[in-house]
This record gives C-alpha cells, sequence and structure tokens, in this order.
C-alpha cells in the first residue's frame, strides 16, 4: 500500500468506499441539498426525505450533516431502521440516556416528550437521522408520524430526516401512510453523476488525498467509468481505486481507458463477459455513431441538470413509481401495436414541442447509420421486448409494442430523450407512472424499452423522437417543471439504444 501511494503522490487512499467526510464533494447538488438540510432541520421544517439509488452517496451526506449542524442540535442516528414499533421509540430514547418504562406506547411518548420540552427550554433541538429508511415496516414508519406530532405550541420538539432508497417513495405512496407522506415538508433527490461530474469528482478525490499533480483518468477513461458506474459515487470509487492499481501494476503514471476496462471486468456489478479484441471496439463506436452519454436512472435515478437550489418538493417525485427486475414469457398484447406511432404532438399546457423533421444532412466523416436494423437486431428486438411481460398493465403493454416499433422504424442516427432508466421494472409500478406521465406529457411520445444488464432486465424510460442531438437537448428544457427535477433528460440515439438490446 505505501509503494502505491508514493508511485501517485498520495497522503491517504483516495477511492475508499466507506464516507469520510473530508472526502465530501459538493458538485452535484450535493453541497446546495446539505445546505438546505441544515436549514430545514434549524428552522422547524419537520419531516425531510433524500432518496437515492444504492451507492449514491446518501450516508455520506448523512454523516456531513451531522458535522454541520450547529453546536446547539443534538443528533441522533439511526442505523437499523428495521426496528418494530416499540423498539425504535426506545432506541431514541437510549440515544437521549433515558430509561423509558415498558409496557404502553402512550406513558413512552409522553415521557419522551417531557424530556424534549425540558431539552427545548434549555436552547437544545434535538434531530434524529434514520438510514436505511425504505426498509422500515410500515407500522415503525407510523410510530415516526406520531414522533413527528411532538411539539409545543409553536415549534417541534423533534425534527426528523429520513435516508432511503427509492422503495421508500413507493412504501410512502401507501394509502395507510398518507398521513405521514402529508407531513414531509421537503424532499430530495440523490441523482447519479454526468460525465463531467465525474471527472471533476474524480480529480476532486485525487487531490482531497494528496495528489498534487496533473489530471490522471484521460477522457476516454473516465467515459468509461460514467458508462459503467452509472455516476453511482460508490461504483466510481470502486473503478477508479482498481483502475489505479492496474496503471501502479503496470509502472505507468496515467489511466486510461485500458485499466478501467481491467477494472470494470474485476468489478462484481459490471457484466460478466470476455472483453472483445480492440478492433471489435472500433467497429462497434462506428456501428453505433458518436453515443451521447450515459443517461440516469434515478432510479429511479436521477433529475435533471441542477439549477442553482437543490430540487425540493411536498410530494414524492414521478419517478417513484418506476418499477423491479422481472423476465417473464413473451407477451401477447405486443402483437397489437400499430404500425408507426404517431408523429409527436406538442405537448399540452406545460411544455409545447414542435415536431421534428429528419435531417437531411449527414458529415462527411461519419458512416451513414442504417435506416433499418439488420435481420439480426431486428429478432433480437423481438426477443428482448418479448423476454419482458406487461402482466396485463394495458398501457404498459401498448407503449412496449409502441418502443419496439419505434426502434424497428427510427434511423439509428435520430434521438430521444431518456427521462431514466430503472433496474426495478415491476409492471405495476411502471403502469402507474405512465398514468401519472400521460396527465404531464402525450404518452404516445413516452416510450419504454427493455435491456440486458449482467443477465437481468432494466427499463429505459425516453420520451420524443428528434432529428438531432441539439434538438433532443433543446426539448429538455421545455419538458415539465417536475421532470426537469425529477430527472437529468439526456440525450440518446436510437443507434445506441439499439447496441443495448
Amino acid at each position: 500500500m505505501a509503494l502505491y501511494l508514493e508511485h501517485f503522490g498520495l497522503s491517504e487512499p483516495a477511492f475508499r468506499i466507506t464516507p469520510h467526510t473530508d472526502f465530501f464533494f459538493d458538485g452535484a447538488d450535493r453541497g446546495a441539498t446539505l445546505e438546505a438540510l441544515v436549514y430545514a432541520v434549524v428552522h422547524d421544517e419537520g419531516i425531510v426525505k433524500v432518496s437515492g439509488e444504492v451507492g449514491s452517496g446518501k450516508t455520506m451526506l448523512c454523516r456531513v450533516l451531522m458535522e454541520r449542524l450547529p453546536p446547539h442540535v443534538e443528533t441522533l442516528y439511526v442505523a437499523t431502521p428495521s426496528l418494530a414499533k416499540d423498539e425504535i421509540l426506545h432506541a431514541i430514547a437510549d440515544e437521549l440516556d433515558l430509561n423509558l418504562p415498558d409496557g404502553r406506547t402512550s406513558v413512552a411518548l409522553r415521557e419522551l416528550q417531557e424530556s424534549l420540552i425540558r431539552l427545548y427550554a434549555a436552547g437544545r433541538r434535538v434531530v434524529v437521522l434514520i438510514d436505511e429508511a425504505h426498509v422500515m415496516p410500515d407500522d415503525t414508519l407510523e410510530q415516526v408520524r406520531l414522533l413527528s406530532n411532538l411539539e409545543t405550541n409553536r415549534h417541534k420538539l423533534l425534527q426528523i430526516v429520513l435516508f432511503g432508497q427509492p422503495e421508500l417513495d413507493a412504501t410512502l405512496s401507501k394509502p395507510g401512510l398518507r398521513q405521514l407522506r402529508d407531513r414531509i415538508t421537503n424532499s430530495f433527490r440523490m441523482r447519479p453523476l454526468s460525465e463531467p461530474e465525474v471527472a471533476k469528482y474524480i480529480s476532486f478525490r485525487m487531490r482531497a488525498a494528496g495528489y498534487r499533480g496533473p489530471d490522471l483518468f484521460n477522457g476516454r477513461a473516465l467515459s468509461l467509468i460514467t458508462r459503467a458506474s452509472g455516476g453511482l459515487t460508490r461504483r466510481i470509487n470502486i473503478l477508479a481505486d482498481k483502475a489505479l492499481l492496474a496503471a501502479f501494476s503496470a509502472n505507468a503514471h496515467a489511466v486510461t481507458e485500458r485499466e478501467v476496462r481491467a477494472a470494470v471486468s474485476d468489478s462484481e456489478f459490471a457484466t460478466k463477459r470476455k472483453p472483445a479484441p480492440a478492433w471489435a471496439f472500433t467497429a462497434s463506436a462506428l456501428a453505433a455513431g458518436l453515443a451521447a452519454g450515459v443517461g440516469i436512472h434515478w432510479w429511479i435515478s436521477q433529475g435533471a441538470p441542477p439549477p442553482a437550489p437543490p430540487a425540493v418538493e411536498a410530494q414524492p417525485k414521478p419517478m417513484v413509481e418506476a418499477p423491479a427486475t422481472q423476465s417473464s414469457p413473451p407477451s401477447a398484447t405486443a402483437a397489437t401495436a400499430p404500425a408507426a406511432p404517431p408523429p409527436v404532438p406538442p405537448m399540452a399546457a406545460e411544455v409545447k414541442l414542435a415536431a421534428n423533421e429528419p435531417s437531411s444532412e449527414k458529415k462527411a466523416d461519419v458512416p451513414a447509420v442504417q435506416e433499418e436494423p439488420s435481420p439480426k437486431m431486428a429478432a433480437a428486438l423481438k426477443r428482448r421486448f418479448a423476454a419482458y411481460s406487461p402482466r396485463g398493465q394495458e398501457l404498459l403493454a401498448g407503449r412496449l409494442a409502441a418502443s419496439r416499433d419505434f426502434l424497428a422504424r427510427t434511423p439509428g442516427d435520430r434521438y430521444a430523450l431518456e427521462l431514466f432508466w430503472t433496474d426495478n421494472v415491476d409492471p405495476g409500478r411502471m403502469e402507474r407512472f405512465l398514468r401519472r406521465a400521460s396527465d404531464l406529457v402525450p404518452i404516445e411520445s413516452v416510450y419504454v424499452v427493455p435491456a440486458s444488464n449482467a443477465g437481468s432486465t432494466r427499463l429505459h424510460v425516453l420520451y420524443g423522437e428528434f432529428a438531432s442531438r441539439e434538438e433532443a437537448m433543446e426539448a429538455a428544457k421545455r419538458l415539465p417543471p417536475r421532470y426537469q427535477q425529477a430527472f437529468r433528460a439526456a440525450p440518446r440515439s436510437v443507434a445506441e439504444l439499439r447496441g443495448q438490446i
């Protein structure tokens, strides 16, 4: 390890996956979200929710929040939220050095309230930070709501911040938890990093670890890390660390695509397949054209390019209903697809998109993209769409059929906006997302594309059809405000989308 650090001029490892607050990256909304959380806790903002995919940096944000809160704020950290409703009450009391009586919850709540009143009278504030809140049982979440009711005539006695994966949004959407959902005053989404943000993140981590030279990771290496990690900081750390180790083993002082490919092949979350020879990567790049870059999940990934303040909402975002991995027999519904969906109509109310005509101009240096997929690709499209069953969800079945037709008929050099991708592909949840989407955008312009992801299925949700990347980016600026906050819409070429099938 000492030789490894000396080789790159590091004083400590730059890409540890354990949360180290000295390595907190305040780009990509993180800094703004932290400031908003501090404000919400200090100014009686009730229950606050922070959601994001696994490895998106929620725990790091929670740890930094604990350090940045003013000295008069008592922070209680709950790391085991799977506790029963009575157990979480006693866990909070233990953090406050209280001995609550066993038995009646109402008595325990009254004693806890009296203790909080004493703290408040002494000028102390109390905030409970609950990590991994998506695994909390429903009755425990209801207990959290009761705790949020502890207050004086004018002030909350207990602030609560929930950190969880997108499943938390789905749980809170249950009718039985409506009262708790209504008490969430602010909601923040930890979106994945874009490629430029990945470059800044890696450079920041290197310099926080003591590196003082020029950036080690070249552009292609950063692009590959972004694609392979999905913009999730934990995966970025793993890949960057492995790539540095590969460069050290080769006695190199720069990280190229070669080292990153070795890191990807050695990572559990990467697709396990034999690496293609160099000529295959070149041929693939020519066939696909110049790829637009990596889109988001969000997953349930993801938000639009960040505005100056963080995205704040009073209700869960529409991306909540984005769905979970299944593989089912072919669906007969797909056979009912129309021969060609109508052209993208203008959006009503919140967004108006003009219909886009195909561009007749072609750059001389770029190979022409096939107008239609090859027979082999057409067969792959058919297999991929047949492998994902809508299970009787009519709207989803219709959009799947339209999406397959879209990929089959649309020239590869045209573009769509990827709103998000998700590994959570439950048909019922995707159906609910589509029904809500039909109130915001023309539903005939929304496409759902199942793609392969390390042997399982991943859904890509797309919007519109555009003649160029520039037109797609302009259209992203005219999406409904709610979508601009929830998603980081990214232009994706049809050739690139076919390549994922």
